[in-house]
């Protein structure tokens, strides 16, 4: 359910000093590059409030020309530093600047059963397997922050560049089946293995520590005929991107086509592209597809406007098999790269807040608000729905390693909501007989994001790069290994994974997998459990950011109407008025 890598393509590492790591994977995200905030910027976000040391202050301040009040010069002062912050810091996050040399280049072509490229994508965490499962809803997860928040990103400059780290994954993801065929019969499901456990000694992206660019040994492309989880899962990443590209009329054309393609394969040939063994249910298990149905439905409905995927979506054994009605469930609510359901309950209460489609949908639709209504609630620590850390982190897998990556979800799905009342003029939401505004959900998220940049009892960012104190030695095969001009073979990089020095690349933008259920961290190479970084992580880290930043960009944090924009009328056009009656 881990995974490795999340640099294939693009990816930047800058020099540094020194580095280490090893094991298997699991799943992390993909983040990106810029600039280090400096201290001013770092004690504005980070810090608590500001010592005062008994002085007296004056209350007025003098410009010259005007005199303020003290404490509204300060504000104001402090709004503009603090708003500059958190964009910098986003952009931070979103910047990717590509790294010297290729990695990979005969994927697909070097595989017998294959032989199409099979170039491009993003690696997984850190190594270098391709897992589509995880990679696919990462781009949908990037997508639908394009979509809602894509006035944010034009303010801060980043909006291009989001668009190509998305097309550079759908371009992928188009050459993984035959995306000009109506009707399909196999995907491909992963590109490289990282089984290590049946003692074989041949060289895959487990056994071996390589620089990417450096990686000679076989990489087996992994194909399936019944997977509907992938299938669906792709076909909502293409949906998604199909919105996000829809001025570009022929490419977000063409990326339907290839929706409905999977889609519909997805449907026919039922079964979860993880079998028991496989390298996939290794590290991404598939726990089932039903979920996969509703979401990749939903965006079906929204990417094309026809009517018979939202029937799909809403159909009531849908739901049921979905998990819709387990509440008893200990995951119920915990949106990740393998449960949609919370997710696409999320959209489709869109759906009704805004539209409202009415009969046959209604019920349904009402079902799914009333449970996003829930989730909600469960976030919230006095519901005690889930544990949370003594420095305020919700455990949303229950204790388990890698949490951070569950927490960037939620704080993505609970400002995005609280965004969509506020758009639907509803100040807020009912945990049974409690009433709570839109400010509860934002202060949730916030303090999700603000623990994961360094408000936790160690002091620890764990974005790397960012603060005065981060990870130095991330499980990144790429970011440890140094550019020394020496190449270094399957094993020859083992030494740079178990040295105890810091990364001489420095991974800038990654969140890594994370403290411990007792807010305890240790910044060691060979853990994965706490030094890995992920690309589903990571997106959903660069939505709950965009999400989050306090910029004015009109009325509404969210674009309401572009999601809808393949949508027709949901009635009829009424008739014009008869003409003026005369006598």
């Amino acid at each position: 359910m881990f995974g490795r890598d999340p640099w294939g393509g693009p990816l930047e590492i800058s020099n540094a000093d020194s580095a280490t790591d090893d094991d298997r994977s699991r799943d992390l995200d993909r983040a990106a590059l810029m600039r280090q905030l400096d201290e001013t910027q770092q004690s504005w976000l980070l810090a608590g409030p500001g010592d005062q040391a008994g002085k007296k202050k004056k209350k007025y301040v003098d410009l010259g020309c005007v005199v303020l009040d003290r404490k509204i010069f300060m504000w104001t002062v402090g709004t503009i530093l603090g708003l500059g912050v958190f964009i910098g810091f986003i952009m931070m996050i979103v910047k990717l600047v590509p790294h010297k040399g290729n990695s990979c280049m005969k994927d697909g072509l070097s595989d017998s059963t294959v032989r199409r490229s099979l170039v491009g994508g993003f690696y997984d965490a850190g190594d270098a397997i391709k897992f589509n499962y995880p990679m696919a809803w990462s781009m949908t997860m990037l997508s639908w922050s394009v979509i809602e928040y894509k006035a944010k990103y034009e303010a801060i400059g980043e909006l291009d560049h989001i668009k190509e780290l998305i097309k550079w994954g759908t371009d992928y993801i188009l050459k993984t089946f035959n995306s000009s065929a109506d009707t399909i019969d196999r995907i491909v499901a992963q590109v490289g293995l990282g089984d290590t456990s049946k003692g074989s000694s041949q060289p895959n992206d487990h056994y071996c520590w390589m620089r990417p660019e450096d990686i000679d040994y076989k990489r087996p492309v992994t194909e399936c005929h019944s997977c509907s989880d992938l299938a669906s899962e792709m076909a909502a990443a293409l949906a998604a991107a199909s919105i996000v590209f829809k001025d570009s009329k022929t490419y977000s054309d063409k990326l339907v086509k290839g929706a409905k393609a999977l889609y519909k394969f997805g449907r026919l040939q039922r079964g979860r592209y993880s079998p028991n063994g496989s390298d996939q249910a290794i590290f991404y298990n598939s726990t089932s597809y039903w979920d996969e149905f509703v979401w990749g439905g939903a965006w079906m409905y929204f990417a094309t406007g026809n009517n018979s995927y939202l029937t799909i979506a809403t159909a009531p054994g849908m739901a049921k098999h979905a998990g819709a009605y387990w509440f008893g469930s200990p995951n119920y609510g915990v949106f990740t790269w393998d449960d949609k359901l919370p997710g696409a309950q999320v959209l489709l209460s869109r759906l009704r807040l805004f539209l409202s489609p009415g009969y046959p949908y209604e019920e349904i639709l009402r079902t799914f608000h009333n449970q996003t209504d829930n989730v909600m609630c469960s976030y919230l620590p006095l519901f005690n729905s889930f544990n949370f850390t003594k420095g305020g982190l919700i455990q949303l897998n229950h204790g388990g390693p890698q949490p951070l990556q569950y927490a960037v979800n939620a704080a993505f799905l609970a400002s995005l909501y609280s965004d969509y009342l506020e758009a639907a003029d509803t100040p807020g939401w009912y945990c049974g007989p409690n009433f709570y505004t839109t400010e509860v959900l934002r202060k949730f998220a916030r303090s999700q994001l603000d623990y994961i940049l360094g408000k936790n009892p160690l002091k620890m960012s764990y974005v790397v790069g960012f603060g005065n104190k981060y990870p130095k030695r991330p499980h990144h095969r790429g970011a440890s290994i140094p550019h020394n001009g020496v190449k270094y073979g399957c094993k020859g990089g083992f030494k740079w994974r178990e040295t105890k020095k810091a990364n001489p690349n420095a991974l800038v933008g990654a969140m890594v997998a994370g403290p411990d259920r007792h807010d305890g961290f240790k910044d060691v190479r060979t853990n994965y459990n706490y030094t890995e970084p992920t690309l589903a992580a990571n997106a959903g880290l660069v939505a709950a950011l965009i999400s989050i930043a306090d910029i004015p960009t009109g009325r509404y944090s969210i674009d309401k109407n572009t999601i809808f924009s393949a949508i027709p009328p949901m009635f009829p056009t009424p008739p014009p008025p008869p003409s003026a009656w005369k006598p």
